[in-house]
């Protein structure tokens, strides 16, 4: 890559820089299929624990069908429209879907052979096996007669292929089989089509950790659902269909109804992969390809079984031989300094300093979900105010919320409908609360409210409190166990009123978008970070410390990106730490080896986001709900949150330091886009694996106590 020497004028500020390569971006879609790649170098990992593997197959398989109904299925309808603009790498969407499939199809294999050749193996040999029909004993095979009959027979409808039926619809992501049999009496052959039904265990139990997919039990039964007809052959297919949803500026004046007519339509979106076993006859996926109206360049061939997603069933045995020791969650050291039974009192820890938690190592349950279980049921507490982007169906912040409003609180719940894939989940949440008298916003019509806050408005007798939460994950207390996020209690009145600002903006007509300690999207996220990486640059001329760190769980907007790259051209050290796509290609050739970028992958989901600037020696430091994405910057409403009690600023800074150290575990991003993993020392002993480090460290402050 070789850097422009031309003068450009900055269409910011005026001034003059020296311009940038063209070629200094990375493509997201790849750059994201690297992440995925991380992610299925875990399950490769021969020495995490086995069903540790299995858990990163499942998830490799899960992210990867998301990425194809989302964005494959955009660059396949951006290409259909005419809308061939080149993405910020140079590409065009044609030549990256080229490159996705290229990518993408080399990984599905890897993934089918980890699993065959390595992990199905290694379960038998810990007496966990997943078995063919063959492999059953007499009296399973008995046993799954009768499950066949009993619990799969009658839910099961086979749909016939002849002049008379047309080709039924395939739904995405179902598991199918395609069937061919033949009329003894004509000798004609006919095509049918079974669902394996999705509601059924996927993977059958036939004794204690012996398996059958269901898949397979169906297939010794067909006969019983072709009656006197003659079973030929039978393969199991997949299909991935165009799942995003587009909601029609039009729809404002009833978003609930447009997004559920929107999610009727969803289930019928052209395909954009089909998945089938590599032993299926070439009439069959001829056939199958040409009803579809796929593409062949779109057909995935496999050694079965397809939709690994069903290694969930393994995971979840009680086999901790074979996991990571099981880890428990504690209460934060700032709620409660003396160990008890009893649950901290959230609200008085909140009036006498701020409270920043680190979630998983602290607990959500203690904390958050205690913070607004107690305001529900304090008299003293007059309103509560809350965001919900995604959240459990069995949510007790649901019934907190219900609590507060029976009681006769007033009760503000923003409830984004517009949450991918969580959609219906939402609507039937907010319809919950709704009923039980909540005020229920569900988001603006252009942006999603993807902000996480919660504000309770209390008479403290003397003067009236507001008691704010804000975090950078969803109020999801079943995620939280398993996300690394971080949240801030506070009662700050200056966070109070910008908080009581923003809530107005999402539920009213206020357009008071003025903060003090909040930056806010789409207004002032990107100006207020721009603005700080230009006080870096101008810290770094004048002789001052600078150095500028982030951590994200994605960075593609080429703005942030820019300005960072100019930053580590005048010589300001630039570390991002990121879990998923970055589109900044490191250490251009003026940068001198000041841009770094490096993520971390492990038990929990890495997914905080914080900004630290080292602004002349007096640290600023951000956390917040916002990646720097165009989504995020532009289409989102989101919110930082300045960290302004001293430790809780060091705390984010060791957090960085350890995370960037060359005695961490993690993978280094390389000019190229590829991804170099460091996991032992030159003496081939392990590097620090930080989540394991945190998990010590926390155990470690509770028995000095």
């Amino acid at each position: 890559m070789t850097a422009s020497t031309d003068i450009v004028e900055d269409e910011e500020s005026g001034s003059e820089t020296i311009a940038l390569p063209d070629d200094r971006f990375l493509d997201r879609e790849l750059s994201w299929l690297e992440f995925n790649e991380r992610v299925l170098q875990l399950a490769e990992d021969d020495r995490l624990p086995l069903l540790e593997r299995a858990k990163f197959l499942a998830i490799f398989a899960s992210n990867l069908d998301e990425f194809f109904m989302v964005r494959v299925a955009g660059l396949k309808r951006r290409i259909a429209t005419g809308i061939a603009v080149r993405a910020a790498s140079g590409l065009l969407p044609n030549e990256v879907l080229e490159a996705i499939w290229q990518r993408s199809r080399g990984q599905m294999e890897r993934q089918a052979d980890c699993f065959r050749k390595v992990v199905i193996p290694e379960l038998a040999s810990n007496e966990i096996e997943l078995l063919q029909w063959d492999d059953l004993t007499e009296p399973e095979r008995e046993e799954m007669h009768s499950f066949f009959s009993t619990r799969v027979f009658p839910v099961l409808t086979p749909l016939a292929v002849d002049p008379s039926h047309p080709f039924p619809y395939i739904s995405g992501l179902s598991l199918n089989l395609a069937v061919v049999v033949r009329n003894p009496d004509t000798g004609n052959e006919l095509f049918a089509r079974v669902k394996v039904p999705p509601l059924l265990p996927r993977l059958v139990s036939v004794a204690p950790q012996r398996f059958i997919p269901l898949e397979s039990v169906m297939a010794k039964h067909l006969d019983q659902l072709f009656p006197g007809m003659e079973v030929l052959q039978h393969h199991a297919f997949r299909v991935t269909r165009n799942e995003d949803l587009e909601v029609e500026e039009d729809d404002a004046e009833n978003l609930l109804k447009a997004l559920e007519r929107e999610l009727m339509r969803r289930r019928f979106g052209p395909p954009v992969r089909l998945e089938v076993e590599r032993s299926i006859d070439p009439h069959v996926l001829e056939l199958l390809v040409s009803e579809l109206g796929i593409g062949e360049e779109e057909v995935v061939t496999l050694p079965g079984p397809l939709d690994l997603t069903c290694l969930w069933r393994l995971v979840g045995l009680d086999r901790g031989d074979l996991k990571e020791p099981s880890f428990v969650p504690k209460t934060s050291k700032e709620l409660t300094q003396v160990e008890s039974a009893a649950p901290p009192d959230v609200l008085d820890a909140m009036r006498e300093k701020e409270v920043l938690l680190h979630h998983p190592y602290d607990s959500f349950s203690t904390s958050v979900l205690r913070f607004l279980e107690q305001a529900a049921a304090d008299p003293k507490v007059l309103a509560i105010k809350q965001t919900l982007y995604r959240t459990s169906g069995d949510s007790p912040i649901i019934d907190a919320l219900v609590d507060a409003a029976e009681a006769g609180k007033q009760v503000l719940a923003l409830v984004e409908i517009k949450a991918r894939f969580d959609e219906q989940a939402n609507i039937k949440w907010g319809r919950k609360l709704e009923r039980a008298g909540v005020h229920v916003v569900y988001g603006l019509v252009g942006l999603k409210t993807h902000c996480k806050l919660s504000m309770v408005v209390r008479d403290d007798g003397d003067t009236l409190r507001r008691y704010c939460h804000l975090g950078t994950g969803n109020y999801h207390p079943k995620t939280a166990r398993l996300y690394e996020d971080f949240g801030l209690l506070t009662t700050d009145p200056v966070v109070g009123e910008d908080v009581s600002r923003l809530f107005n903006v999402l539920s009213g007509y206020s357009m008071n978008t003025t903060y003090d300690r909040l930056l806010v999207a789409p207004r002032s996220i990107r100006r207020g970070l721009l603005d700080r990486i230009e006080r870096e640059v101008e810290h770094k001329r004048q002789g001052r410390p600078a150095r500028i760190r982030f951590k994200c769980n994605s960075i593609v907007d080429e703005r942030i990106i820019d300005a960072l790259y100019r930053a580590s051209e005048e010589g300001v050290p630039v570390d991002i730490w990121v879990r998923g796509i970055c589109a900044a290609r490191p250490d251009l050739p003026d940068s001198e080896g000041h841009f770094r970028v490096r993520s971390i992958l492990g038990k929990f989901l890495e997914h905080s986001r914080a900004y630290e600037f080292l602004n002349g020696g007096e640290t600023e430091t951000w956390i917040g709900s916002a990646d720097l994405m165009h989504r995020n910057l532009d289409r989102r409403v989101e919110t930082l949150v300045q960290l302004t009690t001293e430790e809780h600023v060091k705390e984010v800074s060791k957090l960085f330091d350890l995370a960037m150290d060359s005695g961490t575990s993690a993978w280094d991003l390389n000019p190229d886009g590829s991804w170099t993993r460091s996991s032992r020392d030159a003496a081939g002993d392990p590097l620090i694996d930080l989540q394991d480090y945190l998990i010590q460290s926390k155990s470690t402050k509770k028995r000095s106590k």
